[in-house]
């Protein structure tokens, strides 16, 4: 899916027939928005506790977030670009329609289809001139890689959750390359390790390595819902790929969907 997404032209990103045509959605200064500054970290409340997760009442125990309007008005953005792409509506708001949103794509499509709906709405929430510009003037090296993780960790708690950057070793060297997110809001929310591997491991991948020029290899953890982005780090092949061999976490719902025998 990945190798076709990269062939094929931006402005027919996905042939997936939509079931009912919602108005197209202009780009605003999207991007300041999405990646604003976050302002107050001190609005994520985690009622989890720093040990390790050993059992279900500590699991079940959500992170509070305390959105402010630029958070609000980034996720609703994304939220209607998810339902552009797959032709559904909700009346919700916040981050709580942005997981009705992918929802809606688990349920009435195929892991496919899922795949090339996130990546068309991913292609509509970011300009892509923008993204043209980042991959032209941020070509692979060292301070590219440290840079997009320092970039995730800042600008993207909103969607992800509380990170932080961490050190690995690549090419014979140490980077800050890693960005580790601690409890993914959007495992923690949506419950369901399927929908984290179709609708955000995979596409986010293959978005990123096209529109950023940038390969990254997303490691989620289905025990504790923590997750990293290894920047600089090619994903495995789908079928070698541990995310999809390994059970789900235990609160997961629908533990068979991110099972697949296809290939990345």
């Amino acid at each position: 899916m990945e190798a076709k997404f990269l062939s094929s032209n931006r402005s027919n990103i996905s042939s997936v027939p939509l079931p009912r045509h919602l108005p197209k959605l202009h780009h605003l200064p999207v991007l300041a928005v999405l990646t604003r500054r976050p302002e107050n970290i001190t609005g994520v409340r985690e009622k989890l506790s720093s040990k390790p997760v050993d059992n279900i009442a500590e699991l079940t125990r959500k992170t509070v977030y305390n959105d402010n309007w630029f958070d609000q008005l980034a996720i609703n953005h994304l939220s209607r670009s998810v339902q552009a792409a797959t032709g559904f509506r909700n009346s919700k708001t916040g981050y709580e329609s942005l997981v009705q949103a992918a929802m809606d794509a688990s349920q009435k499509f195929n892991l496919i289809q899922q795949r090339e709906l996130v990546l068309q709405a991913l292609d509509s929430a970011f300009p892509r001139s923008i993204l043209h510009l980042i991959k032209t003037v941020l070509p692979q090296s060292k301070f590219a890689r440290e840079f997009f993780a320092a970039f995730t960790t800042f600008f993207f708690i909103w969607l992800i959750g509380p990170c932080e950057v961490r050190e690995s070793e690549l090419n014979g060297g140490k980077e800050k390359n890693v960005v580790h997110i601690k409890k993914c809001r959007f495992l923690e929310e949506t419950n369901c390790a399927g929908m984290c591997t179709n609708l955000c491991k995979v596409p986010s991948q293959t978005f990123i390595k096209h529109s950023l020029g940038m390969p990254v290899n997303m490691v989620p953890n289905f025990d504790d819902m923590s997750c990293e982005m290894i920047f600089g780090q090619e994903p495995p092949m789908s079928t070698e790929d541990p995310a999809f061999n390994q059970p789900c976490y235990k609160l997961c719902k629908a533990n068979h969907k991110h099972r697949v025998k296809c290939s990345r």
